[in-house]
């Protein structure tokens, strides 16, 4: 049975964690990296690190101290001897390379096996991404445990990747495929962070409301000699107004044009008198 929130009704952060897929660094050598690491994991909502055979043994301060703010994770690791151990209770494996194997396995983007991977935890399937130590990456071995392989789209003139940057890349894409619209940060003043236009307080101008814009407008620019002659007037009323439509006004960008144009029409007249 899935652990919900009885306020809510969604999932926890405990069953999230649990159905993310696991990532597995294979032989990683330097504490930094894992750090790295864990903490690109952090950022982007996966819990679950594996060690096979870290070079430098376990625990290590190192790693722990580059984890920052995800040193949770890091501590939390779980280290096995083996690749085979590390993967005993996956049901679906995708193994990092960046080099051309001689193995007949799908071969997925990030995006694409995100997308994939989330499918499947959807299911229950029991999930994990692998990825090599820093100087040789997976062996052949180890990459024939795995479904299918993950790579990254990268110039070929500059393809080695840092262990740490491959888990990032995978680690965005899984993140991104939960929430697509959602940019993640989260504040009390002005709540989820979304593509497009911020208009806090505010939102698109009605037709009623640029309307009244341009009829404030061009009545103040007839009265200032602006729109003429008379034959042109038709055309230049057009692209005016097509200019504010290209602009997404919003209600406080009427407003704000209104008393500008007010502002200068009680100036004008001053001056007159």
């Amino acid at each position: 049975m899935m652990e919900t929130d009885e306020q809510t009704g969604k999932l926890t952060k405990a069953h999230a964690c649990l159905m993310a897929p696991a990532i597995v660094l294979v032989e990683p050598q330097l504490g930094e990296n894992i750090g790295f690491a864990a903490r690109a994991m952090g950022n982007f909502g996966l819990g679950d690190l594996r060690l096979v055979a870290p070079r430098d043994g376990w625990p290590n301060e190192k790693a722990c101290a580059a984890a920052a703010v995800a040193e949770p994770i890091a501590s939390g690791a779980k280290v096995f001897e083996t690749v085979a151990a590390a993967l005993a209770d996956c049901n679906y494996v995708v193994a990092a390379t960046a080099r051309p194997r001689e193995m007949v396995k799908p071969v997925f983007s990030p995006e694409t096996a995100a997308v994939g991977l989330r499918k499947r935890a959807q299911s229950g399937e029991r999930c994990a991404v692998m990825f090599g130590g820093e100087r040789n990456g997976l062996d052949n071995d180890s990459i024939a445990l795995a479904d299918a392989i993950l790579t990254a789209p990268v110039d070929p003139g500059c393809a080695s990747l840092s262990l740490p940057q491959a888990v990032l890349l995978f680690s965005y894409e899984w993140m991104k495929g939960g929430n697509p619209e959602g940019l993640g940060r989260i504040t009390s003043f002005d709540g989820p962070a979304r593509e497009g236009l911020a208009t806090p307080g505010t939102g698109p101008a009605t037709r009623a409301s640029l309307f009244g814009l341009f009829d404030h407008m061009e009545g103040a620019l007839d009265a200032a000699g602006f729109l003429r002659p008379p034959e042109k007037r038709p055309a230049m009323v057009r692209s005016i107004r097509n200019m504010f439509h290209r602009m997404a006004c919003t209600e406080q960008d009427v407003r704000t044009w209104r008393g500008i144009i007010a502002a200068l029409t009680r100036h004008s007249a001053a001056s007159k008198g």
